[in-house]
């Protein structure tokens, strides 16, 4: 051991090798359970965190108006826009 290196110094490149190893291992392991969740063998699905998406889109909705409201909404167009 070099006199001018002290103990901490030393055992941080040790602690660092360490926590690699642990995150390499970790890894190893959440991605094979993650192979084994989709393997074609599985009896039933994944939960999922999203709803299934809707194959069509939702109906649009359409209300006639009668002629005075045509009038009023045109008024209240010409008040917000000023004039323009």
């Amino acid at each position: 051991m070099p006199e001018h290196v002290s103990f901490l110094q030393l055992l941080g490149p040790v602690v660092l090798a360490l926590a690699a190893v642990l995150w390499v291992i970790g890894l190893a392991r959440v991605l094979r359970r993650a192979r084994l969740k989709s393997s074609p063998w599985r009896t039933r699905p994944a939960p999922s965190a999203l709803p299934h998406q809707r194959q069509t889109a939702p109906e649009l909705e359409a209300v006639e108006l009668t002629p005075a409201e045509r009038d009023a909404f045109a008024g209240l167009v010409r008040q917000l826009s000023n004039g323009r």
